[in-house]
């Protein structure tokens, strides 16, 4: 393989795991609180509110409704607005925490409804307020599913990274679309497909082993 390629797909892995990390950092900033509003202002929630449950909810499945390709265009204007051009890695990550941050408040809101609700019963018996509840409680038992969470949603926007090289995103997907599809070489789509596929499973395997390490449960 050309030097000239070998330094592409370097460049092209460096910005696929910087595209992919920032925007899940941004994407659990954002998700979280979210994710905890839907789960507490629930029917059964320690803040029942069906007002903000429908209207987060609803928000919420409007934009995962949405495909990324589409939602990538739709954010153009945004995007430059933000970062000042819509092209490249840093364009990039406007619209993946776009779309990654309701993929990730819904992860949170189903790992936090696994949580036993006899811990909360508890927790409320022994006068602990609702917000000590969240934070000392209901997130630490949670854990565990929040972390599984966390590598199928970094597996989910490396996905998305990927697809965004259509409209001149950065990372792997560009180097697939354009020197890959756009000049017929198999043979750097391949190459692209398993570095995609390697990062993949580097990050499950390593987010598995975590959640292995601190799950009490499977002690």
């Amino acid at each position: 393989m050309e030097k000239a390629m070998i330094e592409l797909l370097k460049n092209g892995v460096d910005e696929t795991l910087y595209m992919t990390l920032v925007s899940t950092l941004i994407a659990y900033v954002i998700g979280v609180p979210l994710g905890v509003i839907l789960f507490v202002t629930d029917i059964k929630g320690i803040c029942k509110n069906r007002i903000i449950n429908f209207f987060t909810g609803a928000i919420i499945n409007l934009i995962r409704s949405v495909p990324f390709l589409i939602l990538l265009v739709a954010l153009l204007p945004l995007t430059r607005i933000i970062v000042g051009t819509t092209i490249g890695a840093d364009a990039t990550i406007v619209p993946l925490v776009v779309a990654a941050a309701p993929f990730v408040a819904r992860m949170v809101e189903s790992s936090l409804k696994e949580v036993d609700s006899g811990v909360i019963e508890a927790a409320k018996a022994m006068g602990s307020s609702k917000l000590q509840i969240i934070t000392k409680v209901i997130i630490p038992e949670a854990k565990p599913s929040l972390l599984i969470g966390a590598t199928i949603a970094i597996s989910t926007i490396l996905g998305y990274s990927a697809m965004a090289g259509f409209v001149g995103g950065g990372g792997l997907g560009a180097i697939a679309i354009n020197y890959g599809y756009y000049r017929y070489k198999t043979d750097v789509m391949l190459i692209t497909v398993a570095f995609l596929v390697l990062i993949v499973q580097l990050f499950q395997e390593a987010g598995l082993k975590f959640v292995n390490r601190i799950d009490k449960r499977l002690r």
